[in-house]
């Protein structure tokens, strides 16, 4: 079936579109609803979509700017319809990302932070070095401080243990994004890293990678083997 895959400024996103990804992510379970995209859309800048004979099927709100004077995607909120070509929809929003990095921080190596739900969203960052939390690590005093940044930029400080990254939302829908089933409790071997998250009360982890230029330069991100 016919896929396109466009990127514009959130600021360009119009009520009827906005209400297509509103349906598409309640469908999704995420609870993202009209009310909570429209204020989405004034906190990101650019916004990738996925649509398949018209129908939306993927997205992602998020920006490109600088932490510190360190380079970063910041990936707000976004959502793939689950099943089997799941892994391609979030690979071609993934790649849109860091062709977008590549042109606007070349040379650089590139921070991509992101909350996720449970541990398939670590597909996220497949590719990525030095994953911040990662099992059998213990996350140093900067590290920490890179997760109370993200935090901050997603408007969850107050909410974050950043000895964990678990974004304690208390039922409130703050963001994520949504990849595989959103029902799966702690499971697998990432499950200690997800022992805190809730999903039932839209709990999440506070997760970042790191995107080295060599592998921007060479568009091998994101990995096509996974």
């Amino acid at each position: 079936m016919p896929m396109e895959v466009s990127t514009k400024d959130c600021s360009s996103i119009g009520d009827a579109e906005l209400a297509d990804i509103a349906d598409f992510a309640i469908a999704r379970g995420t609870g993202f609803d009209l009310g909570f995209l429209s204020k989405q859309r004034d906190e990101w800048v650019l916004c990738t979509e996925i649509r398949r004979d018209g129908q939306v099927v993927g997205f992602a709100l998020y920006t490109l700017e600088r932490i510190g004077g360190t380079p970063c995607i910041l990936i707000g909120i976004g959502a793939t319809q689950e099943g089997p070509d799941e892994r391609m929809l979030l690979n071609e929003i993934l790649a849109e990302q860091y062709r977008k990095a590549l042109l606007a921080f070349p040379d650089e190596d590139v921070l991509v932070g992101v909350r996720v739900p449970s541990y398939l969203g670590y597909h996220v960052f497949d590719g990525l070095e030095d994953i911040v939390p990662r099992l059998d690590h213990k996350p140093s005093g900067e590290e920490r401080a890179w997760a109370r940044r993200l935090a901050k930029k997603f408007g969850v400080e107050s909410k974050l243990d950043d000895r964990t990254s678990v974004v304690s939302s208390g039922g409130e829908v703050t963001g994520l994004f949504a990849y595989g089933d959103l029902n799966l409790g702690p499971q697998g071997e990432l499950a200690p890293l997800f022992a805190g998250v809730d999903r039932s009360k839209f709990d999440s982890l506070v997760v970042f990678g790191w995107a080295m230029a060599e592998q921007l330069a060479d568009g091998s991100l994101p990995p096509e083997d996974f």
